[in-house]
């Protein structure tokens, strides 16, 4: 507070939050998270990103310091690292590998293109307005499971092998703690306000994400290094 009210930042300066649709806890089989939505943290992950929402909220309304804040569902893309579930299943599948599914893989998650997640918060920072907060989210969901399977079909098909050549792969492994059933975020918010909205449909998007992992096979073997190993073996090994 002292440094950025000490250099007079108060008209040139904002403090952007990026958080996660995480805070508003897990949804039933229908509704979606809104920017109004109570906060219900299930995780300490959540929790923390809840409490640091909080924080950036709370130096706003008692100090006047210039924020905005986002609240994002699940990102895929180029250049992910490769422990998250669109990855990781490129990867093995690619591989011969087992395909591991938390739980019977009915978990819900709406997914958003990092691109067009780049282009919303470039349209946050510049047009926000101060003090307000928007649900960014790709307008579609995906259980787990009918996720994998879409991969198996691009991944497979890429590689000349026959349709559903890799669904004996999935192996469904004992599900996290504390993972929730379902996400899906309403950006109406955004696209009303600042006139975003997504760029790319889901399949578009994936198709694309398969193809560069597909021909980036030595960047993904530059980041899975002996250190991925032990994470891969923790999470996922001894699980079935």
């Amino acid at each position: 507070k002292t440094s950025w009210m000490a250099r007079g930042c108060m008209e040139t300066s904002l403090f952007y939050h990026i958080s996660t649709d995480e805070v508003y806890g897990s949804l039933g089989d229908d509704g979606l998270f809104t920017e109004t939505t109570p906060y219900d943290p299930r995780s300490p992950y959540s929790a923390s990103k809840a409490s640091s929402d909080h924080v950036v909220r709370a130096y706003h309304h008692t100090y006047g310091m210039p924020v905005v804040i986002s609240n994002c569902s699940n990102n895929y893309g180029s250049h992910q690292f490769p422990e998250k579930l669109i990855p990781l299943m490129i990867r093995n599948i690619v591989e011969g590998r087992e395909l591991p599914v938390y739980g019977e893989g009915v978990n819900v998650r709406d997914w958003l293109w990092v691109e067009d997640h780049a282009s919303a918060i470039d349209v946050i920072l510049h047009r926000g307005w101060v003090g307000d907060t928007y649900n960014v989210g790709g307008l579609n969901e995906w259980r787990n499971i009918d996720l994998v399977h879409k991969l198996i079909e691009l991944v497979d098909a890429k590689l000349g092998r026959e349709p559903g050549h890799s669904k004996s792969l999935i192996t469904f492994v004992k599900d996290r703690a504390g993972h929730d059933m379902r996400y899906a975020i309403d950006a109406s918010h955004l696209e009303a306000r600042l006139g975003w909205k997504p760029s790319v449909t889901f399949e578009e998007g994936l198709a694309g994400t398969v193809d560069w992992y597909l021909a980036n096979q030595d960047w993904l073997e530059e980041v899975t290094s002996g250190e991925y190993q032990k994470y891969y073996e923790a999470h996922y090994a001894n699980r079935g």
